[in-house]
């Protein structure tokens, strides 16, 4: 990979880190905004679980994962992986660092859930970057990846409706679960 083309995807990556930040932050409000739409509560956190605030990263990515395909997939390497990693980075890192610092302070700090989320769409964006800039690897690879990612997908559209009853998804103000409370 040429150091012209490397240039290229970092700035796309670097970019994408304002462009995830900024349009997570908006999907916080999009569902109260909208009235309580179904369809925007699909992309859009509809109570303030961990889960549903996992939304604010990956819905964006995805987003932006559809971007930059037509405008530097050509340049790349193991696109997909690249943007399946992404993803699942930012699904991993914000509650490990939310019940991390929750289980020693017994409080959720809106401050350090900000940065946390920040920090996780920087660690995904530099994963990223790594991947898109690394030797081909594995067409089954790319296949794999494509499956996690419409799984993931798949998921977060599910459990807005039908949530498990696990702490991950209860709202921690009303006690609720999913959407389900806005619908009546």
């Amino acid at each position: 990979m040429v150091a012209f083309q490397k240039k290229t995807i970092l700035r796309y990556e670097l970019f994408g880190m304002l462009f995830i930040s900024l349009l997570g932050g908006l999907l916080h409000f999009t569902f109260e905004w909208s009235g309580y739409q179904p369809i925007v509560g699909v992309f859009s956190a509809v109570n303030e679980s961990v889960w549903e605030h996992l939304k604010l990263g990956f819905w964006p990515v995805l987003l932006y994962a559809i971007i930059e395909y037509w405008r530097i997939k050509k340049e790349t390497n193991n696109f997909f992986l690249a943007k399946t990693v992404a993803p699942y980075a930012i699904i991993a890192i914000i509650p490990i660092i939310f019940y991390s610092y929750t289980s020693i302070t017994g409080e959720s700090i809106f401050v350090i859930d900000l940065l946390s989320f920040f920090v996780a769409v920087v660690i995904a964006q530099f994963l990223s970057y790594k991947l898109l800039t690394h030797k081909q690897l594995s067409n089954k690879l790319e296949k794999v990846a494509i499956l996690a990612l419409l799984l993931l997908a798949v998921a977060f559209i599910v459990f807005t409706f039908y949530p498990p009853h696990l702490p991950i998804f209860q709202d921690p103000i009303s006690g609720e679960y999913g959407i389900i409370n806005h619908l009546h």
